[in-house]
């Protein structure tokens, strides 16, 4: 019985591109971001190179979790070797990372600002300008139309009023399709203004 097993175990699969499977299990992946591609280096393995960049690969071990038996340990070995403690402390010093730049160019990619990806549904949109046309900014009379389907209060219809404001792109070609982009700024500026008072 277990002999049959084996055999079966080793049986030839045609379907099966041995090369492929090979080459797609060894590999780890493409690297996406461009600060750390540029500075890869492809002869090193992953670990080593994340650790001159100054990167951590396993978070368990740079972000130990408190152990209350090795802190007792460990205070009960510093109180036995008062002098030898300070030694100790001085050979644990990481040592700065070969690559540290990476970290400083990717804390300031992850600051700089992003654009604005947010859109509003379409079924959304039409909903709102249709408000905005027949109501303007009266929302209390917008929470009694018969189209508020899903009996939304005035405070809600005013919020998304507001975040459809916030998007340049589709306010922008409602203003458009209205004739009211040639309106004042200053107008636009005290409906906004309008619409955080009532905050």
């Amino acid at each position: 019985m277990k002999i049959k097993k084996q055999h079966r175990k080793k049986k030839y699969l045609h379907k099966l591109n041995r090369k492929r499977m090979h080459k797609k299990q060894e590999n780890t992946g493409e690297v996406l971001c461009k600060v750390i591609k540029e500075s890869w280096d492809h002869r090193k393995s992953s670990y080593r190179n994340l650790r001159d960049m100054g990167l951590a690969t396993d978070p368990n071990k740079t972000i130990k979790i408190p152990n209350f038996k090795q802190q007792q340990l460990k205070r009960a070995k510093q109180m036995v070797n008062e002098g030898e403690s300070e030694s100790e402390e001085e050979q644990n010093i990481e040592e700065q990372p070969i690559k540290g730049h990476v970290v400083g160019l990717l804390e300031k990619e992850s600051k700089a600002p992003r654009k604005r990806r947010f859109m509003l549904p379409k079924g959304q949109v039409e909903f709102i300008t249709y408000l905005l046309d027949k109501y303007g900014h009266d929302y209390k009379a917008m929470e009694r139309d018969k189209k508020n389907y899903y009996q939304e209060t005035w405070k809600q219809l005013r919020q998304k009023i507001k975040t459809f404001m916030g998007i340049p792109k589709q306010y922008g070609e409602y203003l458009q399709s209205r004739g009211k982009l040639e309106e004042d700024e200053e107008e636009l500026k005290k409906q906004a203004k309008a619409l955080v008072m009532d905050d």
